[in-house]
């Protein structure tokens, strides 16, 4: 099928008022992110059925028929492991498309695999072999090349098709919510912000600091964070992680003692060392201030927990009943990584998903119902 290229507000018009009448359309997104903390939009494929465009927002200023129609409820906006596309359109428009199938994870419901490729999905479902040899292209430097817009074109071309044989399983299987829902809550977590001052926990390692170098740590992480924000530099382009938390374990009090962090380069030190160092000495000044039931808990692990492995275990017990119960795989229903994140919300003062403002994943949405009778059973009352 032909593509047309759409590069003005009239013709941006003219194709979302159309895309607005159909009840699905197929979207993906080509973005640039290499040293950037946010992806940056270089591309937007749509097919609706009927027509098949490639949308370039570096041309169009004004793209709001194409953010209306992502807002639009009664058009169903089809993804394939839609993650890095949400984020896309997030950082690019400040919203997000609903409602999502997202075909990658209706495939994994129906056990058709687990994360599968939109390559391999179109081979299953439709018998094609779809080229991916452009992958790798600057989508925000133009012009762009026949092969390179035929690569995304292709890239949606087959995403009707593939969801309309989904859906139809999806819809028999009575799990259409499951899928609806599961992208609304990815959806939830992109929108949600860490705050600056809990940036350390997801710093790895910080578990070896005592209470003063953790101090120190936030401090840093803090910081790192605001910058990266402020200048959309990725966050290891700002400062690496590694040598953040070792600044934060040596506490140097000067820039050449800053040098001797193993790897760190120069023009690091020359950039923000002043700054790195007044963090510090401002930090230990705070902590040592600060009286000690109000110092900054030591960070703990889930394998500290002397009923973790125990609780654990039972956790993965209940998964595979409700994958029994629902006719998934266990995958599906709850990985361990969200059952880790179930139980550092119990059981700690402090955890990512409370300082975001979330629930954990097997307490939301689809999965709540399921889970919620089991995880009272087993962990008591959900704690406030």
């Amino acid at each position: 099928m032909q593509y047309q290229l759409i590069t003005t507000y009239e013709q941006l018009e003219k194709v979302c008022i159309a895309a607005q009448r159909q009840e699905a359309i197929a979207l993906d997104t080509e973005f640039v992110r290499t040293r950037t903390l946010t992806p940056h939009l270089g591309l937007i494929q749509l097919y609706d059925g009927h027509q098949l465009v490639l949308i370039d927002p570096l041309a169009i200023e004004n793209m709001q028929p194409f953010v209306s129609l992502l807002e639009n409820e009664a058009v169903v906006k089809v993804l394939h492991s839609c993650s890095e596309d949400l984020e896309t359109f997030l950082t690019a428009f400040g919203t997000l498309p609903s409602p999502v199938f997202d075909t990658q994870f209706a495939a994994s419901v129906l056990g058709k695999g687990p994360t599968l490729g939109y390559a391999k999905l179109v081979e299953m479902l439709c018998d094609v072999s779809l080229d991916k040899g452009e992958s790798r292209t600057d989508w925000l430097a133009r012009p762009l090349r026949e092969a390179q817009l035929s690569y995304a074109a292709n890239d949606v071309l087959y995403l009707l098709p593939c969801y309309q044989q989904l859906a139809a399983e999806i819809k028999q299987a009575g799990k259409v919510h499951w899928i609806f829902d599961e992208i609304a809550l990815l959806g939830a977590k992109k929108r949600a912000q860490m705050p600056e001052d809990f940036a350390y926990l997801q710093i790895k390692n910080n578990w070896r600091l005592n209470a003063e170098q953790l101090t120190v740590l936030q401090a840093l992480a803090a910081w790192r964070l605001h910058t990266a924000r402020e200048k959309d530099l990725a966050l290891n382009f700002v400062f690496k992680e590694g040598h953040l938390f070792e600044a934060a374990q040596r506490l140097p009090d000067s820039k050449s003692g800053l040098s001797r962090i193993n790897g760190i380069n120069h023009q690091s030190i020359r950039r923000y060392g002043d700054t790195i160092i007044s963090l510090i000495d401002d930090a230990r000044t705070k902590y040592a201030q600060t009286p000690e039931n109000l110092r900054l808990p030591v960070v703990l692990r889930l394998i500290d927990v002397p009923k973790y492995k125990k609780s654990l275990s039972d956790l993965k017990v209940i998964s595979e009943k409700i994958a029994q119960e629902n006719g998934v795989s266990s995958d599906v229903i709850a990985s361990k990584k969200q059952l880790n994140q179930l139980l550092k919300w119990y059981w700690f003062q402090v955890d990512e998903t409370r300082v975001q403002g979330l629930m954990p994943d097997v307490l939301s949405t689809w999965r709540a119902p399921l889970f919620m009778p089991h995880v009272k059973a087993l962990l008591g009352d959900a704690p406030e």
